[in-house]
């Protein structure tokens, strides 16, 4: 880590008050705190992340420095190599920084196929931890099992259900399934009798003492009734009559209670079911007019069920949990055992091309077992859900859904809420500022909401790359729209107090700042860089960027320079009559 970037995080650590998620500090100023075995285990077992020892947090990450920064870089080398199970090999510099020593390690993250990270001197169940928010967490008993057959791939949908046969089948579905095999995949089943194909597909596997019965995920996904021998292995769908954060209501507990059961693609169309008969419909502001349509766009409901239930966890700690469908006035959520598996994450859960099965023989079958009634099948087994589900909820002006991945649980929460609705319309229109894009006012519309945007969850919420996303929003901070903290990949945008004085009905609008008087003050006689214009001013470099623009364009200012992204251009009054009288 170069000198600059260290200063970067620490100035991002005091603008922010407090940790963050990919960096941990400790005062440390003469040996290695306990706590510290916690710290990387947490961040290997996670994304990785910066420790770094010298720094006060409860003095405003004041920089108190370590004494023997070369004897504690030594310790904690030796402790990331003896003490950790697997060893850690970080990269450990020592900085002089604001006239003291600080010591800094990059903690590498683990590949999955190494997890759990864990403490020797307490072992692998109490000496596994994981990193959530800004701080370490223990993992349980049976994330550390989660963790441990993340390390190849998942084989519980295969096993052997004992005492089982192709009659507790759907027999129906099952020969559906049979010619459907024969037609779409002729290479692998076109040519073999019915038992050897059904072999092949995993339909029939060999359990213990050579007995031939279903695979898990034969019964799930053809079965006439799985809960016979998988009680829980089913979904539970509860309709509250209040929001998500208010305490239970004290006379009616909830609106509807229903127990979901069957093969999966019976389960998904009866809690799809459940699910339209408890929604109402809103009113949506298209260019044709008012439209009303229902809560939850349907592609979303259906993806999120479909997530669920293929790529639940199935290991025998997790047959006790069930699927949880709750639905509120303001949300829709939905849980399932089993965090992410394999290279999927949160950030890159909705790219292209990003795709992967903790049940793949169960997912195989499903792609050629359609829905009760229809002849689509229950999944494409191609990726592609997530993103559709995204996708369907921002073509219906929804904010986007939320995900959380306990490693134990994964939870899809869709938001019962028209991003662009009437009031946020006129909200934006009040903002009195031409040219904003669609994805730039659904942003404005997060943001109004109290939500705190980055760019990654700008990218999720507009579907714009990288590379927009970062320019779309440094010109919402130069229009002084939003407020940045932060920089890089810890910048973070909020409201402005501009943009605040127009979010509540009836607020009165703060007038739109006009920076040219101020920008034509500052220059006077003079002829001045944009970064000296800023200093004066003391406007952020990308506002007096936009207005340099503006004012060039209009003739007030002139530049001194072959291009304004020169670092030596310069710019002065126009040669001409000044369009603002008094100054």
């Amino acid at each position: 880590m170069l000198d600059e970037e260290l200063s970067e995080i620490v100035a991002n650590l005091r603008a922010l008050g407090g940790d963050i998620s990919d960096v941990e500090v400790k005062k440390s100023q003469r040996e290695l705190p306990k706590t510290i075995r916690e710290t990387l285990s947490a961040f290997a077992n996670t994304h990785g992340g910066v420790l770094i020892l010298g720094l006060d947090e409860s003095t405003g990450f004041t920089a108190t420095g370590v004494q023997n920064a070369v004897k504690l870089s030594n310790n904690l080398a030796s402790l990331c190599s003896t003490d950790m199970e697997p060893a850690l090999r970080p990269l450990i510099r020592v900085h002089e920084f604001e006239d003291v020593q600080l010591v800094v390690a990059e903690i590498p993250e683990l590949d999955p196929a190494q997890r759990p990270c864990f403490y020797r001197g307490a072992g692998m169940t109490k000496g596994s931890f994981v990193r959530v928010g800004d701080g370490d967490r223990r993992l349980s008993s049976y994330e550390v099992q989660i963790m441990l057959s993340s390390r190849g791939q998942p084989r519980e949908d295969e096993q052997a259900v004992p005492g089982t046969g192709l009659e507790l089948l759907d027999p129906i579905a099952l020969e559906s399934f049979i010619a459907r095999l024969r037609t779409t995949r002729p290479y692998a089943f076109k040519d073999l009798d019915r038992e050897n194909l059904l072999r092949r597909a995993k339909i029939l596997v060999t359990g213990h003492g050579g007995t031939e019965t279903l695979s898990v995920a034969a019964l799930l996904a053809l079965g006439s009734y799985p809960q016979e021998h998988f009680p829980q292995l089913m979904i539970s769908f509860v309709h509250y009559p209040s929001a998500s954060h208010e305490p239970p209501a004290t006379g009616t507990r909830f609106l509807d209670n229903v127990i979901v059961e069957g093969s999966i693609p019976v389960m998904l169309r009866d809690a799809l079911a459940a699910i339209r008969r408890n929604m109402s419909r809103r009113a949506v502001i298209g260019g044709v007019g008012r439209e009303d349509v229902w809560e939850y766009p349907e592609t979303s409901l259906r993806e999120a069920v479909v997530n669920a239930l293929v790529h639940r966890d199935l290991s025998s700690a997790a047959r006790g949990t069930q699927i949880q469908i709750e639905m509120y006035s303001d949300q829709l959520t939905i849980r399932s055992p089993g965090g992410l598996f394999g290279p999927v994450t949160i950030d890159n859960l909705a790219e292209e091309g990003i795709s992967s099965a903790r049940n793949a023989t169960l997912m195989k079958i499903l792609e050629d077992v359609p829905l009760p009634g229809e002849t689509r099948t229950v999944c494409e087994n191609r990726g592609s859900g997530i993103r559709a589900m995204v996708s369907a909820l921002r073509a219906a002006g929804m904010s986007p859904p939320r995900f959380e991945d306990r490693v134990a649980s994964f939870t899809v929460t869709i938001p019962n809420h028209a991003l662009l609705s009437e009031e946020v319309v006129r909200w934006i229109k009040s903002l009195d500022e031409v040219g904003l894009t669609d994805s730039q006012c659904i942003a404005l519309a997060m943001l109004r909401q109290g939500e705190i945007l980055d760019n990654r969850s700008y990218r999720s919420v507009t579907g714009v790359d990288s590379r927009v996303a970062t320019t779309e929003l440094q010109d919402l901070v130069a229009r002084e729209l939003v407020l940045q903290t932060g920089t890089r990949r810890w910048a973070r945008y909020e409201l402005s107090q501009r943009s605040r004085g127009h979010t509540f009905a009836g607020t009165p609008a703060t007038a739109r700042s006009d920076r040219r008087p101020q920008l034509l003050n500052a220059l006077s006689d003079e002829t001045l860089s944009r970064a000296e214009l800023a200093r004066r001013t003391g406007l952020t470099d990308g506002t007096v960027r936009r207005w340099l623009s503006i004012m060039r364009e209009e003739g007030t200012v002139e530049l001194i320079g072959s291009s304004p992204r020169s670092s030596s251009a310069r710019y002065r009054r126009a040669r001409q009559e000044s369009l603002f009288h008094d100054i």
